[in-house]
């Protein structure tokens, strides 16, 4: 990977790109003043000034500087960070006619290959085709509702895998997540130690979270490194790059042949690429078009999910009296003679504000995906030039103390009408993205992290491990990336009765 400060790699790119970076000097005045920024450098402009661990917090500073719109400017790429909800809905959602595109990535679109996925795609015939399939399978909550059943068998599995090893809750949360969409897109039922799918899937996923980290890779502040051969000093980004490409054509190419495998042989499970495949001719092109758009529906609906149910575990050791309440609500609602349903979700409001809480608290992708404007722009008395680069500061939004009291403090009755109060920002209005790119899947992950959390609190009492007669007090400290996760942490978890225990062990197909 290339640092920014690698003064031998600076100079060689400012040779090559002087010419280019140059004709970006402005050769008629602009119709209205740039958003507010740091000052840049002549040539290279803001190149120093761009984070490369938790951008999040720098946008933030300037946020807090500069304003709701900051202007920096890269090596001829002008970058437009967004730090409020009404500018971030201003723009990407009213105006999203304009800011719909999506830029070039270097490292995670074309040089590990992600180009192809949908969260990458330039905006246009294609990322529509791919949308109207991805909306027909989990496009609304009435779609999602097709796979209730799935999703409570699968965390019904989730708990038992729990009771057994406990220790190894990250691994339950991965495989249980990876199981359910697994089943939707591929009709792919996992094993349950060690399945290859889930597993291929964690790789690739976590190399498309760090390859699309702002600022982690040179090659994305100048993409001429692109064509720089591997052998070359300070070329290993392109074996990192090789690497993850291979991972990520394997987990896309290898549960499309298997499905088209079990379609040959007349035994193939009836899944979202099942169907596609026999509602088209399939050209090369349909083809391709369906094994991406399955891929997307993993790709978008699995990280974002683990993120958020482990958060929630965290959540819960942090905060052992918010966990009473919400298992008194359970007890209530549902009793102890059964399991919670997604039936229940509209008798229990505190489980879903505490989901909502969840997903503020952690932030799962904390500068959301760049958006490319495709037109010049004139927004609050700022000129936004075509071709710029737009990148909502999600983190802050959902961190803002303008619309958040205390954002600091994990608190899920901000989400409840208290003594006339009304409630806060649902921050699924937020965190799952803006406008015409906001996230396909939200639907199917808002369902997934509801169960896991409603039957978890069911059964389960979730504390802090002692050792050697030491409480020991787990850190919230995310992980770096464009995915946040918690960092591994210890809990104790247990069964909260003899008759818990007794639900945790019935059939998982009850």
């Amino acid at each position: 990977m290339l640092t920014l400060t690698d003064v031998t790699w600076l100079n060689i790119c400012l040779v090559g790109v002087g010419v280019y970076v140059a004709k970006q000097v402005l050769i008629k005045k602009n119709p209205a003043p740039y958003p507010p920024g740091p000052a840049g450098w002549p040539l290279v402009g803001n190149v120093s000034d761009m984070p490369r661990i938790k951008p999040c917090l720098r946008f933030t500073e300037w946020g807090k500087k500069y304003g709701d719109i900051t202007h920096v400017q890269v090596l001829g790429q002008h970058i437009i960070v967004l730090n409020s909800v009404k500018t971030a809905m201003e723009m990407l959602d009213s105006k999203s006619a304009i800011y719909s595109d999506r830029p070039v990535f270097p490292m995670g679109g074309e040089l590990v290959g992600f180009k192809d996925a949908l969260p990458f795609l330039p905006y246009g015939d294609r990322f529509r085709r791919y949308r109207k399939n991805l909306h027909r399978a989990i496009g609304s909550r009435a779609a999602v509702d097709e796979y209730r059943q799935i999703g409570e068998i699968e965390t019904r599995r989730f708990l038992r895998r729990v009771l057994a090893k406990p220790n190894q809750l990250q691994e339950h949360v991965r495989h249980t997540t990876g199981a359910v969409i697994l089943r939707i897109s591929y009709g792919y039922e996992v094993k349950e130690n060690s399945d290859p799918f889930v597993g291929l899937a964690d790789r690739a996923m976590d190399g498309i979270s760090q390859a699309t980290t702002p600022g982690a890779f040179m090659v994305d502040i100048l993409p001429l490194l692109a064509k720089v051969p591997a052998w070359f000093p300070g070329a290993g980004f392109q074996r990192i790059a090789r690497e993850w490409r291979e991972t990520l054509e394997e987990m896309v190419s290898a549960p499309h042949k298997l499905v088209k495998d079990q379609m040959a042989a007349g035994i193939a499970p009836i899944s979202f690429t099942s169907n596609l495949l026999e509602d088209c001719a399939v050209s090369a092109e349909e083809d391709h078009i369906v094994k991406w758009s399955a891929f997307s529906l993993y790709g978008g609906g699995t990280d974002t999910t683990v993120s958020a149910i482990y958060s929630f575990f965290l959540a819960m050791t942090l905060f052992p009296d918010l966990q009473k309440k919400a298992q008194a609500e359970i007890d209530a609602v549902v009793g102890p003679d059964r399991l919670p349903s997604f039936a229940d979700r509209d008798s229990l409001p505190y489980i879903e504000a505490l989901v909502k809480e969840v997903l503020r608290w952690n932030v799962v992708s904390p500068t959301g995906f760049p958006h490319r404007a495709t037109e010049d722009d004139d927004h609050d008395g700022y000129y936004i030039p075509k071709g710029s680069m737009v990148l909502p500061n999600i983190w802050f939004m959902l961190n803002d103390q303008r619309i958040y009291a205390n954002p600091s403090q994990f608190n899920p009755e901000r989400f409840l009408t208290n003594d006339g109060k009304e409630p806060e920002i649902d921050p699924r209005t937020i965190c799952f993205g803006f406008g015409r790119r906001i996230c396909p899947g939200l639907h199917l992950a808002d369902a997934s992290i509801w169960i896991s959390t409603a039957m978890s609190l069911a059964v389960f009492d979730i504390s802090k491990v002692v050792e050697n007669g030491v409480e020991i007090i787990p850190e919230f400290e995310p992980s770096l990336g464009s995915i946040s996760h918690p960092k591994p942490f210890k809990c104790s978890i247990k069964p909260r009765s003899a008759t818990a225990l007794g639900l945790i062990r019935q059939d998982a197909n009850y």
